[in-house]
C-alpha cells in the first residue's frame, strides 16, 4: 500500500492566494465593463438631438440635399398657386363689381322710384378689328317711359374726322354694311345692347362719333355724341350709367 503525504500548509496557503487574485481580477474586469456601458448610455441620453441630427446629415449629405431640393420645389409650387389664387380673386372681384353696376343700372331703370325717361343712348363701345380699318361697336339703348311696352326702330352712326387735310363727315351709308343701309334694327321694352360693325375709309382720321336712334310711332328720337377716344376700350364692359 502506497503512502501519500498530505499537502503542506504552505502549498495550501499558495493555492488560496491564487484563487483570491483570480476573483479580484474578474471583479476588476466586470467593473471596467460596467463603466464603459454607463458612459455609452450617458452619451446616447444626453447628446443634443440637433447635434445628433447634424451628425446624421453630415453622415448623409445626399439625403440632406434631396430634402432641400424637395422643400425648394414645394415653396415654388406654393408661390405659383398663391399667384393664381390672387389672380382668380381679382377676376372675381371685377366680375362682381360689373354685376353690381349692372344691377344698379337695371334697378334705376325698372325700379318703382326710377326716373321716367324716354329713348336714350346709355353707352357706346368700339373695338378695333385686327388687321383692318373696321370696328365692332356695342350701343346700349334704354327707355322706361313706356313701362312694359315694346318700342322698335333703327340705329345708325356717323363719324366726323379728317381726310386729306379736310374735315369730313361720314354717314351710316358710308361706313355701315350695305345690307343695313337704313340702320340697325332694334326692339326692346326697357333696354337693349345693339351690336354691329363699321368700316372707315383708308386715310380717314376719326374725331367724333354720333349715335342716332329713331323709334317708330311716338317712341321718340335721340342723338348722342362721343369723342372717338371715349368709345375705344380695352375689352372692359360697356359703361352703363
Amino acid at each position: 500500500m502506497v503512502h501519500v503525504d498530505p499537502p503542506s500548509a504552505q502549498f495550501i496557503r499558495s493555492q488560496a492566494a491564487f484563487g483570491t487574485r483570480r476573483i479580484a481580477l474578474s471583479l476588476g474586469v466586470i467593473w471596467l465593463a460596467s463603466l464603459l456601458l454607463c458612459a455609452a448610455l450617458v452619451r446616447s441620453w444626453c447628446l443634443p438631438t440637433t447635434i445628433v441630427t447634424a451628425l446624421d446629415q453630415d453622415a448623409q449629405p445626399e439625403g440632406a440635399q434631396q430634402r432641400i431640393t424637395v422643400l425648394e420645389r414645394s415653396e415654388q409650387i406654393t408661390k405659383v398657386a398663391n399667384a393664381e389664387l390672387q389672380q382668380t380673386i381679382r377676376e372675381r372681384e371685377e366680375e362682381i363689381a360689373g354685376l353690381r353696376a349692372d344691377l344698379a343700372f337695371y334697378s334705376r331703370l325698372t325700379g318703382g322710384n326710377a326716373k321716367r325717361e324716354g329713348l336714350a343712348v346709355q353707352g357706346l363701345q368700339l373695338s378695333p378689328v385686327n388687321n383692318s380699318s373696321a370696328y365692332n361697336f356695342i350701343v346700349t339703348l334704354t327707355q322706361n317711359i313706356k313701362k312694359g311696352q315694346m318700342i322698335n326702330g333703327h340705329l345708325s352712326l356717323s363719324i366726323e374726322g379728317v381726310k386729306d387735310g379736310k374735315l369730313q363727315t361720314l354717314s351710316w351709308s358710308d361706313i355701315g354694311p350695305a345690307a343695313e343701309s337704313s340702320g340697325v334694327e332694334f326692339g326692346f321694352k326697357y333696354f337693349q345692347r345693339i351690336n354691329g360693325t363699321l368700316m372707315l375709309p383708308a386715310g380717314f382720321v376719326p374725331n367724333r362719333i354720333t349715335v342716332a336712334a329713331d323709334a317708330s310711332g311716338d317712341g321718340g328720337h335721340v342723338d348722342h355724341q362721343y369723342t372717338w377716344a371715349q368709345t375705344l376700350n380695352n375689352g372692359d364692359s360697356i359703361d352703363v350709367q
